[in-house]
């Protein structure tokens, strides 16, 4: 069968990242297209997949201006905010879409999606990486095997690094609940979705609890300056200092999301100006740098999910306890491990996982566009994150925002009816 066309909506990290899919496989994925406001951004991402004139756009809203399909499939990597207007939109016109996590920071909007996406009979697909990393497969299958006895306590850490909490959360483009969404939702749906995927049991109540406790002016260190570039007197002891962060040469993240130009001296002159130049204690941030979720399953087990911003290695650490033996993991960069812990002989036995491809989240990125492209042929996958199944994750998400707001234990059945019911009217 001959290659999929796709278009790519947005030449940011995450449109590159699923885009080079189609550049490691060209036989399965082309990409025809590109819709990018960035100039810089859209002329590397032409010149990388050799995009021809007529199929390049300033932005979503020109490519879709036609009100035609010009291909079968989108992948959508707009900012959040532009998630639901612009999907419910292609869906309209007859295109399968591939969107980016979180589908809208909107509690409402994502139940009109996943009934659009149904209407229209197209297929919505979520980007719900983990799912296909050898790392969560690999842990899926062991409780799935029974090794662990029943399950009865998870404890699941998203430890982000302080570097990336301070680049996306406090400067960047995912600071504040008005323009993204609550953080509990822009980063953590991948692990709702996860531990969703592996125990496959709802949850029937949820409570939370967070702050923004750290990147207050309050906490700015003595004489700090409004921007790091400003000479502040604390540059050799902040752990934050922007030039040292993004005033490098090179392709890679953090530094090219100031500019892609790919020199210190341009990264240098952007962060004088710049949101990524500001000092991380005088931003406009209003999201939480750390909380706490813990859940009670329908089969009555708990699942405690920590989003810590203080971390010193970004990864992922988690421990399940069953009634025959305990799990542990790390998911980094660094290292995958898992270890079973037999509680009756005492045995630990160290469980393979495979090695990753070159992808980011661990191989996930290649992963879920095979997956996608595999259900556009028709062989669609046990791990695809269609909307409906992903909307599950993301009313977690929004509970443990009410919840963490209101300091109360959220009933989900009742929650859902209730979301239910506002989407429609």
């Amino acid at each position: 069968m001959a290659a999929i066309d796709t278009i790519v909506i947005g030449a940011g990290s995450r449109g590159n990242a699923y885009g080079g899919y189609a550049l490691e496989f060209p036989q399965e994925l082309n990409v025809v297209g590109i819709a990018e406001p960035d100039p810089i951004r859209r002329d590397l991402f032409v010149s990388r997949h050799q995009i021809a004139p007529e199929m390049i756009f300033h932005d979503w809203q020109s490519l879709l201006a036609s009100g035609r399909a010009m291909t079968s499939s989108i992948i959508n990597c707009t900012m959040d905010r532009f998630h639901f207007e612009s999907t419910m939109r292609m869906l309209d016109m007859g295109y399968d879409v591939l969107l980016e996590k979180p589908m809208t920071p909107v509690p409402e909007e994502n139940v009109r999606l996943v009934q659009k996406a149904e209407e229209t009979g197209r297929l919505l697909q979520i980007c719900h990486v983990l799912r296909y990393t050898p790392f969560w497969q690999a842990l899926r299958k062991v409780v799935h095997s029974g090794a662990l006895g029943r399950v009865v306590s998870v404890t699941h850490r998203e430890n982000l690094a302080y570097y990336h909490m301070a680049h996306s959360f406090v400067r960047g483009n995912w600071r504040s609940q008005a323009t993204s969404g609550p953080m509990i939702l822009c980063k953590c749906c991948h692990d709702f979705d996860i531990l969703l995927w592996i125990l496959q049991k709802p949850v029937v109540h949820l409570s939370s609890f967070g702050s923004m406790i750290h990147f207050r002016p309050e906490n700015a260190p003595e004489g700090a300056t409004q921007r790091c570039t400003d000479g502040c007197p604390a540059a050799d002891s902040c752990k934050y200092e922007a030039t040292r962060i993004y005033a490098r040469a090179g392709s890679g993240w953090p530094q090219n999301a100031v500019t892609y130009i790919p020199t210190p001296e341009a990264r240098l002159e952007q962060l004088k100006t710049d949101w990524y130049g500001r000092c991380v204690y005088h931003c406009d941030n209003d999201v939480v740098d750390h909380q706490t979720v813990n859940m009670e399953m329908e089969d009555g087990a708990t699942v405690t999910l920590v989003m810590n911003g203080q971390g010193d290695e970004e990864c992922r650490t988690m421990r399940w306890d069953g009634t025959k033996a305990t799990l542990y993991g790390k998911f980094s960069s660094r290292g995958d491990e898992l270890r079973l812990h037999h509680h009756l002989t005492g045995e630990v036995e160290e469980v393979p996982v495979i090695a990753r491809d070159s992808s980011g989240h661990g191989g996930g990125d290649y992963g879920i566009v095979s997956s996608f492209v595999k259900a556009l042929k028709g062989d669609a996958d046990e791990s695809i994150t269609t909307a409906r199944e992903s909307l599950e994750s993301h009313l977690l998400a929004f509970a443990a925002e009410e919840s963490r707001l209101t300091k109360t234990v959220i009933d989900m059945e009742a929650f859902r009816r209730g979301l239910e019911s506002r989407a429609q009217s």
